[in-house]
Formats: C-alpha cells, structure tokens, sequence
C-alpha cells in the first residue's frame, strides 16, 4: 500500500556534522549570552523567544523545535497601486543545527517511500531540500537554544521560495526603507510584519512614446516609481503527528495533495492523491453525532461592509447540515473578527485564523483557496477572498436570470435583504471550496428537467444538486410556474451533503488510509442509482452535462427554449430597471444590454455542446457498463435545427431601436454578430468532428454524420442561396456568413499558436481531431461557392449582390494555401481542476485547453 503520512523522509531528520561545514574563517563565534541579548532588549515568549535589541531581531530557538516541520505562508497585508493583495503561497521548512550555524531548509513531500522498504535509501538520495538561508549562531542559550539573527531573512525578499515578489512584481528593495514593523510569537507559530518599499524607473517620454508615463496598473505590477507593501509571515508548526490521511477517488470531487510513492508492490511508480480536508475528530468517539474537538472556524474580516455580515456568516454555517450527515455537530463556524481591544495581537493574516476578506478591488470575483499539510492532506488555513465588486456580477446575474420571477429584482439597485443573500450564495460556494470541493459543472444536468420547474421538488432538492456548479439562478422556471423567490438561488444540495459525508465522516475500523479504500467505495457506488450525486469526469469538455452557468442542462434545447423566453422579457425590463433617479446617464443601461447579449450566447453555447458530445459517468473496475456513450444522434440533430432557428436568424428583442437608441449611434450589428460569432464558432469547433466521426466509426447505425452535420450548419447559415427564389441577406445574416468563413479559414489555414507557458503542475490539453477535418471543410466551401455563384444573379438589392460577390472572392482565397490570417496568439494558461475558483468567466473556470492532473 502507499505510504503513510510522515514517511519517506528519512535521513533529514537527524544530519550528521560535515568535517570542515562551518568553519571559514568568516563566520563569527557565538558570542556571550548578554553581549547579544543586552539589557535593552524586548522579549516575547512563545514557540521561539522573539528579541528585539535595536534595529535587529533574534529568534531563540529551542533544541526540541530542531528538525520539526513549519509551514511558512506569505501574504500582502497591504499593497499599493492597485495591486490585489488576495494570494499567498507557502512551503515546508525546517531549522536544522550544523555545528555553530542553523540552516532553513525547504521540505518537499512530493517524492516518498516507507521506511522499512528498500527503495527508501534511494529517496532520501533525491530528496535532499534547499537550505534557503544559513545563520551563525550569535549565542547559546538555556539548554542550548539557539539564538540567530533573523533580520536579513524577513527584510531581503529574495529568497524565491518564500519571498512576496511573485505576487507584487516589483523593482529593487530600498533597504533605507523596508524594515521589520512586528514579530509576534505563540505556542505553535510566529507572526512577522515586514515594510519593503520598492524602487522602479519611470519610463521617460521617450521611451512611452511621448505620452508621458504608463501606468500598467494591478495586471502587471504597480505603477513605476516608488511603492511600499506590508508583507505578513506566518510560520505555523505543523502537527508532530499528521492527520491521517483519506485516499482520493475521482468519483468525488475534491482538491488533493499529490505525490509520487516509490514504496508500492505494484510495478510501476505510482502517483498518489490525499484529499483536502480539515482535521475534524469526535469529542466522542461512540456517539454517531458528536461536537468535534476542534471545530473549523471562519472570521469575517472586519473590513466588510456590516450590512453584509450577518450574510457572510450564514454563507458559512449553511454547511453545518452537511457535516451533521457526517456525523459532527457545530462543526463549522462563523465569528466576527475581535477588536484591537479585545485582541491586539489578532491579524487577519495569522495563518492560525481562516478569515473570509473583503477586500476593494473592481474585479467581479471570489476565491476559495487553501493551504494544506502536504504530508496528509489536511488543510490548516483558508483565506477567502471576496472582492467588492461582486455586488455588481451578482446583481447583473440576478437580474438577467431571475428578473421576470421575482419583482424585488426589476429595478435596480436590488434591496438589501436579496443582495444578502446573493452575497450567502457566494461565500457558501467558496467555503465548500476550502471544504476541499472542486467544482462540479456536472450536477446542473443531474435532475430530471420537468422537476426544475417543479415548486416541490425545487423547495426539497433545489434546481441544481451542487452549489460547487457554476449553475446560477433559475432562468428556465417561467412566471406561471411560481416559484417561491428562495428557491431561485442555489443552496448546498445533495451532492454537497454526499461528498461531505464521503469526505469527513470517520471509518473508526481503518487503521490506515488504505484500509479505508473498500468503505470509499462502496459510499462512492451510491451515485449508481442517485445520478445527482455524480461528480465530473473531466475529459476535455466533451460531456454537454459538464457545462458552465448551466441550469437544467440534462435537455438544453428545452432549458435554452425557456431561457431565451425570460430573456425577451428581461429587454423589456431594462429602461425602467436601469433608470435610477433623474440626471444620470445610460451607461448601466449599456452595460446590462451587453450583458444581456452575453446570456443569450451562453445559453445557446450549452446547446451547441450537445453535438458530438460524448456522456460521461466515472465508474471503477466493479461497476457494470461502460464509462463514455455519445450523445444520441437525434438529440444532436434536434440541437443543430434549434439553433438554426433561433440563433443564426437574430431575435427580435436584442434590436429594440428604442433601447439602443440610448446608449450608442451605432454598434448594435456588430455586437450581435459577435454573438452570434461565438455560437457558430463552439459550434463548429473541430473537436466536435473528431468525436462525431469516431462515434461513426464504432456504431454506424447510432451516429450523426460529420458531412451531415456540416452540410446542416452550411444550410442553416446559407439559406438565402438556395432554391430559385429571389435572394436577400440582412446586415445581421451578412455578418454571420462572414463569420462562418473567418471560422473555416482560422481551422484551415492560421499557422500553429507558440506553445503557452503553463504553471508547474498543469499538463496541455490537447483538443481530439481528426485527418478528414480538412478535407470536409474544403469540400463545404467548394460547395458554398457554387451556390453563391449561381445565387448572385437572383439578388434583390445591391448590398446582397456585392455580398455574395465578395463571398465568392473570400472563399478563393481561403482555398488558396498562400493566403492566412496572422499566427493565433499563445494560449493562456490554467485549469479546472486545482484552481479554486474564477466568478468572472461566464464560459469556463479556466480555458479547457490545460488542465491540472
């Protein structure tokens, strides 16, 4: 079995003294106790004695805190010209004594193997940790403590491995300006509190081509010049006995510490997950609910604005049910943060305190992230992050979604008591984040899609069975369904509750992590018969389930039927909810029809996944049936014609000149098109074709044609060519044909992109494709030109008649292998799985196209 917590590391826990280590003829000779820690020197005691003699600081560390585990995180406690202060990272580190010097030393707990096999050896030989620093020691103290100087390592910021750097982007250190404003230290960690005021040249006239400086602002750094940052360390020690470890199933979504484990009997190396989770043990061991001795607890930053609070703490204790399944009682807490008077030693960056921050920033977002033992998996800190402008994304949401159902949300702003509860809704998703939970953007295609308009089931089970989905409000329930306006949001739902209880509740007759294997299974085989307690089975966003800002997925030519209904009632909605008091202008009016443009595009985006999708529900060896089924060739054809219908031929709704008239002379053409563009081009991803062909391939009876397929979309697009009818084309069908060819020309000819850069830890996905892709899509242009060619002498205007000419010209060039468009820019970088969140995407956490193992 893989090792246990804690193994795999020996050889570091004691190092023998290296002849020669330590003594060039520089380093200085401990010193008399007194000489270093005068008269006037400030004490404080706690894990390490803190003393501060002048303008330096000592850490005097006892013999018994030598070669024990720490846990360093490095947080913005404040930062300056806009930049976000929401990250962190962190590391294991170790004080170790080599003769008269103490060395930090980094951990690392990605390679393992148990000690009593013999491979372990070999281990230890490449797991040998960084020393990041190397300190004299300055004197010995009681029972051989030793004291340091620490003031270099809290004030250089150049230590890559635990510096702020990354996160502030910044120039050089004035060191006449950075010090070290507090250390603080308690029985298990230390709180330091460094100023470090950076130096950047600001770019001459020249150089920013006469305009004067640039600011480049949060996405690349702060403003050239001078900029100051409050930086917080926290070295908290981790557990002399790691928590005991659960084993991950990619059947429940959870985040995972992973490593690789060369201490197995299989033969192969074997990479290993440890789920994330808090350490959470019975006061009582027989009770089947008991209070936990150590309960998770939340503080609310006290920078958050007090009409929201009492909303932020129900956010989080809406998670005490789950673990109550789970078998713990007031399990999960919420408190305000003390006062300074109650507390002055408290700091929302202590990592002993998982404090959810407000923090001011213009992004419409939250993230849920957390740090975690690498050695088990538990997690030790969350710092949740809520960004000011949420308000804003969630009243836009609620009001595209919802607004025909509840009339609280038809004119804007909402009231306070709704946007409460928008603001319960999100930090709910975030706390399930640091709960350990992944996003599941299955669970919105889960239910049965009549009950998503059912008022007794929705009360029961709500519309989506995971509030980790990225399944919003409730824009399928039409007004005569309704529905109570509570159960428009989502709320922690079955699926929640079921990976809670799969996470958290105790296997008491498991000795080890291995041995709770059987028990995790057999939990995990309830989502045989219960499809809402499935998790997502990423295989590169080809299920049509797996799907973002989805509700009632399971059909999404019904779900978006309904969708586009509220949406034509929302246009109505828009002047009179936007139009606030007197004397204001029409930018949120503009800002809400744009957004509104965006809602159309999702919706219709979810039914152009139905084509060549493929099902997805993740088994282990033991279940019956087969884990991938494509998607029935009639439902993919039903979507196709739907979208025909109802996005390639523009709503009435989305050109109101009555509305547009309001926020622009003009634009509205093209902000259709580019609407309508995305569909199109989701639509004829090549992708698509590769599953479509293969499916062919394996069930001929089953299948949707690729050439079918595409000879479908090329009439729906061009239905103006055909027959012997006079031909007219509108501006809005215009641009649409013009983007079907940009598509099929960027698919034949746009050179490869360069590769992205993609993080440690992440992997490319490479999207399927298939030789014939090519192929067809030169077979569909040839085909196009002669119906253009013979359509030309039937056009009823002149604009349709240039139209098509200049179609016929296009499609030359495109088929001529010298003309392309300029190489695609490199991909950006992310993945779904082990990011904690992104609100502001309206498509996808992170681009599907890299992903993390």
């Amino acid at each position: 079995m893989p090792q246990e917590p804690g193994q795999g590391q020996e050889g570091q826990a004691e190092r023998p003294e290296r002849p020669g280590f330590g003594q060039q003829p520089t380093t200085p000779e401990p010193r008399p106790y007194e000489r270093v820690i005068t008269k006037d020197a400030r004490t404080k005691q706690g894990i390490f004695t803190i003393h501060e003699v002048k303008d330096k600081w000592y850490y005097e560390i006892p013999k018994t805190e030598l070669n024990k585990d720490f846990l360093w995180v490095t947080q913005l406690e404040k930062s300056a010209g806009g930049i976000d202060r929401s990250g962190y990272r962190s590391t294991v580190v170790r004080w170790e004594r080599v003769k008269n010097r103490i060395l930090l030393r980094e951990m690392d707990y990605g390679i393992v193997a148990a000690p009593d096999k013999p491979i372990a050896r070999g281990v230890a030989g490449i797991n040998n940790g960084a020393i990041l620093m190397s300190f004299p020691v300055a004197a010995w103290g009681k029972d051989e403590a030793a004291v340091i100087d620490v003031t270099r390592l809290l004030t250089v910021d150049s230590i890559a491995e635990i510096s702020a750097k990354n996160m502030i982007r910044q120039g050089t250190i004035d060191a006449t300006r950075t010090y070290i404003e507090r250390i603080s230290t308690f029985p298990t960690n230390i709180e330091t509190v460094t100023t470090f005021t950076y130096s950047t040249p600001i770019p001459s006239a020249t150089a920013t081509g006469g305009g004067g400086p640039q600011f480049p602002g949060a996405a690349t750094g702060a403003r050239p010049g001078s900029n100051s940052f409050v930086v917080h360390y926290s070295m908290i020690k981790l557990p002399e006995k790691p928590m005991k470890p659960r084993f991950f199933d990619d059947r429940v979504g959870f985040f995972t510490t992973r490593f690789t484990d060369y201490g197995t009997d299989e033969q192969r190396v074997h990479e290993s997950e440890y789920i994330a989770r808090w350490r959470l043990e019975k006061k009582d061991a027989a009770a089947a609910v008991s209070e936990p001795v150590k309960p998770i607890v939340y503080y609310v930053d006290p920078a958050t604005p007090k009409e929201w609070v009492p909303y932020v703490m129900k956010g989080v204790e809406d998670w005490q049910p789950a673990f109550e399944a789970a078998g713990f009682k007031h399990a999960i807490i919420a408190k305000q943060a003390p006062s300074p008077e109650q507390d002055p030693d408290w700091s929302a960056e202590d990592a002993r305190y998982s404090v959810i921050k407000w923090l001011p920033s213009t992004t419409e977002n939250a993230q849920g992230p957390h740090i975690a033992d690498p050695r088990s998996g538990e997690t030790l800190n969350a710092p949740i992050s809520v960004w000011h402008n949420i308000l804003n994304l969630q009243r836009t949401w609620y009001f595209l979604q919802a607004g025909p159902l509840d009339a609280r949300a038809q004119k804007l702003p909402l009231p306070v008591d709704l946007m409460g509860k928008l603001i319960e809704f999100v930090v709910a998703h975030e706390v399930g984040h640091t709960l350990g939970l992944q996003h599941n953007m299955l669970a919105s295609s889960m239910y049965p899609f009549d009950k998503i308009r059912d008022k007794q089931w929705l009360h029961t089970m709500g519309h989506t069975p995971s509030i980790m989905d990225y399944s919003r409000f409730n824009y399928v329930a039409q007004p005569e369904d309704k529905i109570p306006v509570d159960d428009l949001i989502p709320r922690i739902g079955p699926y929640d509750v079921f990976a809670i209880k799969w996470g958290y509740t105790p296997i008491d007759s498991a000795k080890s992590a291995g041995d709770e294997k059987p028990t995790l299974d057999k939990w995990s085989r309830e989502q045989d018969s219960k499809p809402w307690l499935r998790f997502s089975t990423p295989k590169g966003n080809s299920d049509p389930g797996d799907e973002t800002e989805a509700v009632g997925d399971q059909d999404a030519v019904a779900a978006t039927t309904l969708g586009v209904k509220n949406l034509e009632r929302v246009s109505k909605m828009l002047i009179g909810a936007t139009a606030h008091e007197n004397g204001e202008d029409y930018d949120d009016l503009d800002g809400m029809y744009g957004r509104m443009l965006g809602q159309w595009s999702l919706e219709m985006g979810h039914v152009a996944h139905v084509v060549g999708g493929v099902y997805a529900h993740n088994k282990h060896i033991g279940q019956e049936g087969v884990i991938f089924t494509p998607v029935p060739a009639d439902y993919q054809k039903r979507a196709v014609q739907f979208l025909i219908a109802n996005a390639f031929h523009t709503p009435s709704f989305m050109i109101d000149p009555n509305l547009l008239r309001r926020i622009e002379p003009v634009g509205a053409i093209n902000r259709v098109g580019n609407a309508e563009h995305r569909v199109l081009q989701s639509l004829l991803a090549p992708d698509k074709l590769a599953r479509m062909q293969e499916a062919l391939a394996i069930d001929h009876a089953n299948g949707y044609a690729p050439l079918e397929f595409l000879g479908d979309v090329r009439k729906g697009v061009w239905t103006e060519v055909e027959g012997f009818e006079k031909v007219s084309v509108d501006p809005y069908r215009r641009n649409l044909q013009r983007a079907y060819l940009d598509i099929l020309n960027e698919a034949l000819n746009r050179p490869p992109a360069a590769p992205p850069v993609v993080p440690a830890g992440f992997r490319i996905y490479t999207p399927p494709t298939t030789a014939d892709t090519e192929a067809w899509y030169r077979g569909e242009l040839k085909t196009l030109n002669e119906e253009v060619g013979n359509a030309i002498g039937r056009a009823a205007d002149p604009e349709t008649k240039f139209h098509l000419e200049d179609v016929k010209d296009r499609i030359a060039k495109i088929l001529d292998p010298k003309f392309a468009p300029p190489s695609a820019p490199a991909a950006t970088t992310g993945g779904r799985r082990g990011f904690d969140d992104d609100w502001n995407n309206p498509t996808s956490c992170w681009p599907d196209y890299v992903i993390k193992p």
